[in-house]
């Protein structure tokens, strides 16, 4: 699984409103945009447009990580996330992703304080059995980072979103007070809207190759 900035914002959104707010989940579009934009809990803090956070949900949609949640008595679309259904992953696991996709590479201490309002952990020897868990997998969901200069302790990272360079790139500090530029955020979309024609370009070749088949058979056909 490799998923973009904004799939990996929008998914650690899902995940951590499913276990911290269960009332109030599936959610909507616009629950969605605050979840990815509230100031609070989240590193890098961002200003994800509708069409970016839309374009997001239909490639993971695509991908079968999120569904839509359909109801008569639902005045709006609602949306939910079946990562654990996919990865076989328990609450713990859920709650650390969450953290590593929302806040960027963590202590394991900061992840024990930081998932306690999704999934308590009774010790800190839980919470790094949990991480050991998930680097352990044939496909690593979780690496540990070298410790870097001025740091006492070595953080974690999600591997959900490919390579570790944009983890490291973004472990400069550990508070809520980087800000993604708006270019970034552009960035961001242009990446998602390449991923699209790029797919739209694979159904378009796909239908050539399979009228250029076509045709040939008419030809034989009218051949004999």
């Amino acid at each position: 699984m490799n998923l973009t900035p904004v799939q990996s914002r929008v998914v650690g959104c899902l995940i951590e409103k499913e276990m911290a707010t269960p009332d109030n989940y599936p959610l909507t579009m616009n629950a969605l945009m605050a979840a990815c934009n509230q100031t609070s809990n989240r590193n890098p803090v961002t200003k994800l447009e509708e069409p970016t956070v839309e374009n997001a949900l239909q490639n993971l949609r695509a991908m079968n990580v999120v569904r839509i949640v359909y109801s008569r008595s639902n005045r709006a679309d609602k949306f939910r996330h079946v990562l654990d259904e996919m990865l076989a992953l328990e609450p713990q696991h859920l709650a650390i992703l969450s953290v590593l996709m929302l806040r960027g590479p963590q202590t394991a201490g900061e992840l024990r304080s930081r998932t306690e309002r999704l999934h308590p952990f009774a010790t800190q020897e839980e919470v790094d059995d949990a991480l050991r868990e998930l680097a352990g997998r044939n496909e690593p969901l979780a690496a540990r980072l070298e410790r870097r200069p001025g740091q006492k302790e070595s953080r974690w990272a999600h591997l959900l979103g490919g390579d570790l360079a944009e983890a490291l790139a973004g472990d400069d500090d550990d508070g809520d007070e980087h800000r993604p530029t708006h270019r970034a955020d552009r960035l961001a979309a242009l990446e998602e809207a390449v991923n699209d024609l790029r797919a739209d370009l694979e159904q378009l070749r796909t239908a050539h190759r399979n009228l250029v088949a076509r045709l040939g058979e008419s030809d034989d056909l009218a051949g004999d």
